[in-house]
């Protein structure tokens, strides 16, 4: 097995082992982040109607900054996005990446706009 393919295959290993305990509901929905090497996004999804409720994106923004620092403006706005649909809590699925650096970040920053998980 070559070096890349064992990292995608860890990758998707770790995702399936985060997603397997997460079920967002109309109640709880999932907030689902992703993190490229170039943008960030985060989408607040219910999975039992398979439907996007909230989302929010660095694509096609002019924001400047660090990665970290428009991983929280993204967070910021996803918060601010939900608590117009009147979503209060939810529940954080970082994927197959580390709760550290980008995705801490985006979870504080959501954290502190009055999301709750």
């Amino acid at each position: 097995m070559s070096e890349v393919n064992r990292k995608l295959v860890n990758a998707e290993r770790r995702s399936a082992r985060t997603r397997s305990t997460l079920h967002g509901t109309a109640k709880r929905p999932r907030l689902s982040v992703n993190v490229s090497n170039k943008h960030i996004s985060a989408q607040i999804i219910n999975d039992d109607d398979h439907t996007t409720l909230v989302s929010a994106t660095t694509v096609g923004s002019k924001a400047k900054g660090t990665m970290t620092e428009l991983a929280a403006t993204v967070g910021t706005d996803v918060a601010k996005k939900a608590k117009v649909k009147k979503i209060k809590a939810v529940m954080f699925d970082r994927g197959n990446k580390q709760y550290h650096g980008r995705v801490k970040a985006l979870a504080d920053a959501a954290r502190a706009e009055g999301l709750e998980f």
